[in-house]
């Protein structure tokens, strides 16, 4: 199984998933990024799935997942990048990734990241 890596940018972790996502692989990223959040203090999580083709039910689940346990850590998650393939799939399936922000690519991730921390902006 190959990790998804995740990057530290000031206090915002990224991750880019560039792979075939696996039941595995989600689960260990859902447990990276909990640790990652954790250690490096990071109150933003974005993550890019515009090299994802397919999403099924269960990562859309674990998507959502990941956005609850980075909110109890103090942290706001941005999925970014998602495809309208994609986002028709997780309709149809009635996932709606409650309390996941998303965003059209990772600029404007990090943007509505950047006013959620300070709304003055």
């Amino acid at each position: 199984m190959e990790r998804i890596p995740i990057l530290k940018l000031g206090d915002v972790l990224i991750v880019t998933i560039q792979v075939d996502l696996e039941d595995q692989s989600v689960l260990a990223l859902q447990e990276d990024l909990s640790d990652m959040v954790v250690s490096t203090g990071a109150h933003g999580v974005i993550i890019d799935i515009t090299a994802v083709d397919i999403v099924d039910s269960f990562i859309g689940r674990v998507l959502a997942t990941i956005a609850g346990v980075a909110r109890m850590l103090d942290a706001q998650t941005v999925v970014v990048g998602m495809r309208p393939a994609v986002a028709i799939t997780l309709v149809e399936l009635g996932l709606s990734l409650g309390g996941v922000r998303t965003a059209l690519n990772l600029e404007k991730g990090i943007a509505l990241l950047d006013h959620v921390w300070d709304p003055a902006r």
